[in-house]
């Protein structure tokens, strides 16, 4: 029950029972009321900026988890990325050397992958810096794995050819020459015989008498037998495939047409002295891509090592040439 209060008038000297009309006690009640609704929004606004509603504790964690798995992610790809570089430097350094093809540049391994718009998307996600790098990083690696797959196939069809390939490379030294005597020029500046000048000679040269016999340094099919040509007289250029050819000058007699198939040791010609030539000699001449190659690192086949070693030693020797 409501307490009853009183106050004294002076003037009557009475105690007299105060009433609080309905006017005055809708206002306190407001007052109340509003002072209420004031400290309660005050204590919410304190309790939402230093303390997390149960949502936002979930919605935090499972941003703190997204975060730690993108980081693992991060990790992950980094570790792929090694192994990849690993395989990368296999492919171009052993097994590409192996099958002698040119290794993959790498301006092609580390081409792009899409413009900055490619990832516009990702710029208002929370840790968009984070989520981007590692999304970057995995394109990187989408695109370099597809590069490596696609080099692995051609290394896997360089190794089915790998016997046809080792048959048709030009390996053993066109004539007979087990005391290795009739080397008479290597490849290199030399001094050319009628005109006294240095000048690249391109090939090797083999002294024998006319009528020796010149075989085939590999398998291949007869890509021309010229008669009379200038400079070599007459010669024979051998198609080994896989970007090699043979050349052989100065010939007396030759045996093949063009079209043919030779084997390594078929016989194709006799040694001669025609053409622009100062005595009977072979000049050998071992083109790779379209480029002549010294001769020299072509004689795995038929020489030993301190054979091989002599060899290197007496073409080494700056001389006059035979053509």
């Amino acid at each position: 029950m409501p307490k009853v209060k009183y106050h004294f008038n002076t003037s009557s000297l009475k105690y007299e029972k105060v009433v609080i009309g309905w006017k005055k006690r809708l206002l306190r009640i407001l007052g109340w009321l509003s002072t209420a609704v004031v400290f309660g929004a005050i204590i919410m606004l304190f309790s939402y900026n230093l303390f997390d509603s149960p949502k936002e504790k979930q919605l935090r964690r499972q941003l703190e988890e997204t975060s730690y798995q993108v980081d693992i992610l991060k990790q992950r790809a980094e570790q792929v990325e090694a192994v990849l570089r690993d395989l990368q430097e296999r492919d171009n350094t052993i097994y590409r050397v192996i099958f002698e093809s040119e290794p993959i540049p790498e301006s092609i391994r580390e081409a792009g992958y899409g413009g900055i718009d490619r990832y516009r998307s990702l710029r208002d996600l929370y840790n968009a810096d984070l989520v981007t790098d590692v999304t970057k990083t995995f394109d990187k690696l989408s695109k370099q794995l597809y590069v490596q797959s696609k080099s692995f196939d051609e290394v896997w069809d360089l190794a089915k050819n790998k016997s046809q390939m080792l048959s048709a490379i030009p390996a053993i030294q066109p004539v007979a020459n087990k005391d290795l005597r009739r080397m008479a020029s290597g490849y290199g500046m030399r001094i050319h015989p009628i005109y006294k000048t240095f000048k690249m000679h391109t090939g090797m040269d083999f002294t024998a008498p006319v009528g020796t016999e010149i075989h085939a340094t590999g398998n291949g099919i007869i890509a021309r037998v010229e008669y009379n040509g200038r400079g070599y007289g007459n010669n024979i250029i051998i198609n080994h495939g896989f970007g090699y050819q043979t050349l052989y000058g100065h010939m007396s007699k030759m045996m093949v047409r063009p079209g043919q198939r030779v084997s390594r040791g078929d016989l194709i010609g006799y040694v001669g002295n025609s053409g622009t030539s100062t005595g009977p000699h072979l000049h050998y001449e071992v083109h790779r891509g379209g480029n002549p190659v010294n001769p020299i690192n072509f004689y795995y086949n038929d020489l030993t090592p301190e054979e091989y070693e002599m060899m290197v030693e007496m073409s080494s020797k700056t001389g006059q040439s035979f053509d």
